[in-house]
């Protein structure tokens, strides 16, 4: 197990850093996009490299905190909280594959998503045996989820207010 722990945050990476290179590049080039889709809108109208970095490194928090905790300390708590946050980003890249269909468009992102979908998919199947899967260690990798989903509205928001206030105080 604890050969694949430390490729989770690699791999967030890796996948990330096509988005704060591409986002917000995208959505400067296709404003089209917004009118077509008010929940893109919502999401990333007027954001920054800078806002959109912050949210990146605030998700990354839990992606390296729990890899580190999970390599230095074993134990069956730490890695079903890693393998919950590993099915998350796996389902991440899933909605990656997604939205560009529904946005009838090549997005950013979907270059890493592909490559490191099946990645992914091999290390959770690799590392299942080392779980016990018994009702707390499914509980946990089940609720790691929606917390997952959690932080990232949680680094949405911080995107937009870090945004603004670059906006606000750095003229253009």
């Amino acid at each position: 197990m604890k050969e694949y722990l430390l490729l989770l945050p690699i791999i967030f990476i890796f996948h990330d850093m096509e988005e704060i290179i591409g986002f917000p590049l995208f959505f400067r080039k296709n404003p089209d996009v917004f009118g077509k889709h008010p929940k893109l809108t919502a999401a990333y109208r007027d954001i920054t490299n800078e806002g959109f970095a912050v949210a990146v490194y605030e998700e990354f928090i839990p992606f390296f905190g729990v890899s580190l905790l999970a390599y230095y300390f074993p134990s069956a708590v730490l890695y079903a909280l890693w393998y919950g946050i590993m099915l998350s980003l796996t389902l991440h890249f899933v909605l990656h594959l997604i939205i560009p269909v529904y946005v009838g468009r090549f997005i950013p992102s979907v270059i890493t998503s592909c490559i490191c979908l099946p990645v992914c998919i091999l290390i959770m199947i690799k590392t299942a045996p080392f779980l016990t899967f018994d009702p707390l260690t499914v509980s946990l990798i089940v609720l790691t989820v929606p917390a997952m989903m959690a932080n990232g509205k949680l680094a949405h928001k911080l995107m937009h207010l870090f945004s603004r206030w670059i906006n606000k105080n750095i003229p253009a």
